[in-house]
């Protein structure tokens, strides 16, 4: 086994230990006004389960004798109940999706009264609110749609501020930046977050307080 294959072999043999132990049975006790039952399950759909009780804040023997009154003699309740997780969980994903896209960032954008905008992880601005367009044309020369010839510079970079996004729990990153058009240059401040989309690396930038710089 050459250095190349052994990683990719070790990370194959943990994704396969980390999916026998999903799919281990667990036989668990279950109670729900005074009634107990015992329920054979994935631990996959154990976990589920729970987080399906939780969104309801109600109990795993709640939700399992719901579940088994409502699927009364149509058959195995442990499947009922498999199947009732996997429409929870099918539920949720299409939930976030839906939220987790850009026509949410832009709302964000949008709704936000002081400048504001999304950044790529290209540092390309994606787009901006009408508080942000209208500092750019007060303070740089006008381009045709408020961004043309825009020059942004950050004084974290792109992957620290990633970074910190990590390693703080997604808590917002402060840090300088400069926008520059012609001779002019305009410095401010930004909070920058996380945006909430699948497809790509993207930020939200938000200004916090800003100046004119001389110019050059």
């Amino acid at each position: 086994m050459n250095d190349e294959t052994a990683p990719q072999e070790a990370f194959d043999g943990a994704t396969s230990g980390a999916l026998s132990a999903e799919l281990e049975p667990e036989f668990r006790v279950v109670s729900h006004a005074g009634a107990r039952r015992g329920v054979r399950l994935e631990r996959f759909f154990w976990t589920a389960l729970k987080r399906l009780a939780e969104s309801r804040k109600s109990t795993l023997g709640a939700i399992v004798e719901e579940i088994a009154r409502t699927h009364e003699g149509a058959g195995n309740a442990t499947s009922a109940i498999r199947v009732s997780c996997m429409r929870w969980l099918t539920e949720e994903n299409a939930e976030l999706a839906r939220l987790a896209s850009l026509k949410t960032v832009n709302s964000i954008l949008a709704a936000c009264p002081s400048p504001a905008f999304s950044l790529s992880s290209g540092k390309r601005i994606l787009n901006f609110n009408a508080p942000f367009q209208l500092l750019v044309r007060q303070h740089l020369p006008q381009g045709t749609d408020g961004r043309q010839d825009l020059r942004l510079s950050l004084d974290l970079s792109l992957p620290e501020i990633f970074r910190n996004l990590d390693a703080n729990l997604e808590k917002p990153v402060v840090t300088g930046f400069v926008l520059g058009a012609g001779d002019r240059r305009y410095r401010g401040q930004i909070n920058a977050v996380r945006a909430p989309v699948k497809e790509l690396e993207l930020l939200i930038a938000f200004v916090s307080n800003s100046g004119t710089l001389p110019n050059r």
